[in-house]
């Protein structure tokens, strides 16, 4: 998968494509459905499967402190849209500049003249552009007078309710792994390289390989997990998210106890699948009484993927 970021950066060869536009956070079962269309689209036509995605989210520019979880970073999100086997992700940095891009500007200039599209399939609840101004009755007049196809996303339900990153971060935020995992049509992960941390987890015999998390997460607490090294063989583990309470943390941390591996991980980089959940992040009055609940966990994670074997 080819990935354009920014307006500036898409070049003349990038011209005629079929495209879909949205957030797109954490893939999940819905947005494969779409993005399985715009592939079946792309087939037909002989033209890239493009995907136009934002950076940050918008809602994480205008209300940066009531902004949802986030279920992808972007390096995660790159990662899930390369998966399902997209031509191109075009990513636009929201910013004042976008924001403030007149709704017929977004159409006339990018989707038409820059990117030459031919088919464009979004939700008939889309909104873009300035003031949130543009809407499936523009796309539709647009379409009409350049030519290009509108179709709208098909609705992918679960058990009777629709599927969407609300439903996946509301499974997460109450521990639902499982849950989560079929939403998405796959485990919950993240990915990050593993920095140096304060050896708190070394120091109680649990030593930890450390993602920094740059968002708010959608849960905070311990899981089973599977970890990759470098996209490897998933190895068994137990990995803690959150804010790490009992040591004062200050920042959203993903802490990795690989069960039966030992070695540095510093600069290298780790994708970790969330299997099944443990508990929730507590505080502790002691590193001592810490201790022992990681002990606690490490074994329930054994025995757990003993049971698997």
């Amino acid at each position: 998968m080819k990935l354009i970021r920014g307006i500036h950066n898409i070049r003349p060869e990038h011209r005629g494509c079929v495209a879909t536009i949205g957030n797109f956070d954490g893939v999940h079962l819905g947005h494969r459905a779409m993005l399985r269309r715009l592939r079946v689209r792309a087939a037909a036509t002989r033209l890239p499967a493009t995907v136009i995605s934002f950076e940050p989210h918008a809602r994480e520019y205008f209300e940066p402190d009531q902004a949802p979880s986030r279920l992808s970073s972007l390096r995660d999100k790159i990662r899930l849209l390369a998966e399902t086997g997209v031509d191109r992700f075009v990513c636009l940095h929201f910013d004042r500049r976008l924001a403030g891009m007149e709704p017929e500007v977004f159409i006339d200039e990018l989707l038409v003249a820059r990117l030459g599209i031919r088919y464009l399939l979004v939700g008939d609840d889309f909104r873009f552009g300035r003031k949130r101004r543009g809407d499936h009755r523009m796309l539709e007049a647009a379409a009409r007078v350049h030519g290009f196809e509108l179709e709208d996303t098909p609705t992918v339900e679960l058990d009777g309710e629709r599927v969407s990153s609300t439903r996946v971060r509301r499974a997460l935020e109450r521990g639902e792994l499982e849950e989560a995992g079929r939403l998405l049509g796959q485990p919950y992960s993240l990915s990050g390289r593993v920095i140096r941390g304060d050896r708190i987890g070394r120091e109680l015999g649990c030593p930890t390989a450390n993602i920094a998390i740059h968002h708010r997460p959608p849960m905070d607490g311990v899981a089973i997990v599977d970890a990759a090294i470098d996209r490897g063989e998933p190895l068994p583990a137990v990995a803690s998210v959150g804010t790490r309470p009992t040591v004062n943390g200050k920042r959203p941390l993903c802490e990795v106890h690989l069960l039966d591996w030992s070695g540095s991980l510093y600069g290298r980089q780790l994708t970790v699948r969330f299997l099944h959940w443990l508990r929730g992040q507590e505080h502790y009055p002691d590193l001592q009484r810490l201790q022992r609940q990681i002990g606690l966990d490490v074994e329930a994670a054994r025995r757990w993927f003993a049971r698997r074997r």
